[in-house]
């Protein structure tokens, strides 16, 4: 005797967002690799001048926290940005145990022709999206990582 089952979802037929994002997030790091590597910088050199560019004057405690990634491994990488004359490391004047980190215009020129390319190569990826949808998508994103 066979047991007949109903085809019932157990759910409503949509996709997790993560499911969603995954092949954009995958092609959008691709991109931004490859650019932030064409202008001598890597990943995490890239990330560390962006936080620098939206608030220009940050500790190095900050940095790494707003970064997601642990302060002993940002210092290496601002050893290079700061030997490269990308980013001033100085001792905080109230507090000569923590260091202020701000771009150099050397470093803010360097961020502003690599996210220049970036925001090329998303324009590229979205393509498919029209200009509203576009539109949508980033205010959805902006409005959900204001609330963050």
């Amino acid at each position: 005797m066979s047991v007949r089952r109903r085809n019932t979802p157990s759910a409503v037929p949509r996709r997790d967002l993560a499911a969603l994002l995954a092949p954009l997030m995958r092609s959008l790091l691709a991109a931004e690799r490859e650019v932030a590597e064409r202008h001598g910088l890597t990943m995490w050199g890239y990330a560390a001048l962006h936080g620098l560019a939206d608030q220009p004057v940050r500790t190095q405690t900050v940095l790494a926290t707003s970064l997601g990634i642990d302060k002993t491994r940002l210092i290496p990488i601002l050893d290079d940005l700061q030997e490269r004359d990308l980013i001033r490391r100085e001792p905080d004047p109230d507090d000569r145990r923590v260091h202020v980190l701000s771009l150099t215009p050397k470093g803010r020129r360097l961020f502003v022709a690599a996210q220049k390319d970036v925001h090329a190569r998303e324009d590229q990826l979205l393509v498919g999206l029209d200009p509203k949808q576009q539109a949508a998508l980033r205010a959805a994103l902006e409005t959900w990582g204001a609330a963050r």
